[in-house]
């Protein structure tokens, strides 16, 4: 067996993938709690609970997927940029363009919802309670997120008309709709309490739960990435079927069963790719191109998200429109907003 060397051609040992894309994951993750905390000051203000003036991190936005697709359409029909969430197009937008050209890269290294999943993933690996679903249970769970994402589809994609986006897109709801999501995490029902809960528990249990079976973002991302250029190939000719690859899997995709991992599933971590101990049995593959340095894809993933907040930034199209002043006043009745 030809052990795996360190080629030239890596600008990274492959061994150094997962603790990266760790890093890379909690910074995101760190910068997002740190907003969230800037937005409950805000939130705070808006609400007079307390006289200090906080700007409003617009990086929240990140979190109203519904009204990132409804921009979206909106952005289409019309060619309006959404200015009352521009923060929350524009990463919609960039994930979009990540999932496909770079698989869905951005569950893989940006996501915190994802970094969490994998903490929960570790922790139940060493208390040794993590099982792996039997086919005939993970397939039909597997189309629970694509039921969701067609629901959505249709009803904002297909059914809505302009007449109702623009309703929604200045109704009291929706300018406030940060808040409400805010709020729902500080005081869940007793129901949105439990269903949390159990999403957390069973993390442990199942590896990565909400993403692999739950996320409709996920699972549109999964989508476009059947188009992407990247995509993992494995030599059967020099494979021992160690399964290693399979095991650290986030997505628990059964590689060696394949010679090109085309499904969309794969979250472009290339941990599987870092693991394989024969040299160039599992490569990082381009069309035209069979190995690639590992570096390339999360650079490129990183590259694909800050060119659009960067350009977001200095054409105007990441702050609000909205005066804070107006946001306080829907915030002071938001137990009164109904959904539209």
């Amino acid at each position: 067996m030809k052990q795996r060397s360190t080629p030239y051609a890596d600008l990274i040992h492959p061994k150094w993938i997962p603790p990266l894309r760790t890093l890379v994951q909690a910074g995101f993750t760190i910068f997002c709690l740190y907003a969230g905390y800037r937005f409950y000051q805000f939130y705070l203000w808006g609400t007079g609970q307390t006289s200090t003036y906080v700007p409003r991190p617009p990086s929240v936005e990140a979190f109203l997927p519904i009204s990132a697709l409804v921009g979206l359409k909106r952005l289409i029909m019309s060619g309006r940029y959404d200015m009352i969430h521009p923060a929350g197009l524009t990463i919609f937008l960039a994930a979009l363009c990540i999932g496909l050209l770079l698989r869905k890269g951005f569950c893989g290294w940006i996501c915190p919802v994802g970094f969490s999943s994998n903490l929960a993933e570790k922790a139940g690996k060493k208390l040794k309670i993590l099982w792996r679903p039997p086919a005939w249970l993970d397939l039909p769970l597997l189309t629970i997120k694509y039921m969701l994402l067609f629901f959505f589809l249709y009803l904002i994609a297909w059914k809505m008309t302009m007449e109702q986006i623009e309703s929604f897109h200045t109704s009291p709801y929706n300018l406030a709709v940060d808040a409400k999501m805010l709020l729902f995490f500080l005081k869940p029902s007793g129901l949105s309490a439990g269903i949390m809960l159990f999403l957390v528990a069973i993390s442990f249990i199942i590896r990565n739960f909400w993403c692999r079976y739950l996320c409709p973002y996920g699972a549109l991302l999964g989508l476009l990435a059947l188009a992407s250029p990247f995509q993992v190939k494995r030599d059967s000719n020099t494979c021992i079927d160690c399964k290693k690859c399979e095991k650290t899997c986030p997505a628990s995709i059964r590689i060696t069963t394949k010679n090109t991992v085309r499904t969309g599933e794969c979250i472009g971590c290339t941990e599987c790719v870092s693991v394989c101990p024969v040299e160039d049995c599992l490569t990082l593959a381009l069309p035209h191109r069979r190995k690639n340095s590992l570096l390339l894809l999360p650079v490129a993933v990183l590259g694909i998200y800050f060119i659009f907040y960067g350009t977001a930034l200095l054409t105007g199209h990441w702050y609000s429109e909205i005066p804070p002043e107006i946001m306080k006043k829907f915030y002071g009745i938001i137990a009164e907003l109904p959904h539209p």
